[in-house]
């Protein structure tokens, strides 16, 4: 949420809050450093690497991240003017999850987008088919890419 308001405060618009972009719910894992979700949940942690879906410390599935996540991205998205940018502010996770839902990859593929460095960002826009990602964990302002599918 202040990231949210530092970027109202630059551009002088105005935040929608919307609780389903927090960020995913760790269960008992809230809170703990790598080492000590290590030492108490290592095979949890494991199995999570490896793409199975866990419920990391009791907590949410990163489908379930997703499934509550993206309709609010699409519900804002539906209401745009044309040419008009949408600017969605959340943690990382939620991000890639969310992104992987739009996209329509299989869940298990999640991970492959990487996480989100801070102060970073993702663009996606429209594509011949569906959302495009147009650039991932970026620093700089886009740029049009020039493609063959016009």
């Amino acid at each position: 949420m202040a990231t949210a308001a530092e970027l109202a405060a630059v551009t002088g618009l105005e935040v929608a809050y919307d609780a389903r972009l927090r960020e995913t719910f760790a269960g008992e894992w809230q809170g703990l450093t790598h080492e000590e979700i290590l030492a108490r949940f290592g095979e949890q942690y494991t199995a999570w690497k490896r793409g199975e879906a866990v419920r990391r410390g009791g907590g949410e599935l990163e489908t379930e991240v997703a499934e509550r996540a993206a309709p609010v991205v699409l519900d804002h998205a539906d209401k745009l003017p044309d040419g008009g940018t949408l600017v969605v502010v959340s943690h990382g996770g939620t991000i890639r999850t969310t992104i992987g839902r739009l996209l329509g990859l299989d869940p298990y593929t999640w991970e492959s987008l990487g996480g989100l460095s801070n102060c970073c960002w993702s663009v996606l826009g429209e594509g011949a088919r569906g959302w495009r990602l147009q650039e991932h964990n970026a620093g700089t302002l886009p740029e049009p890419v020039l493609g063959d599918d016009d």
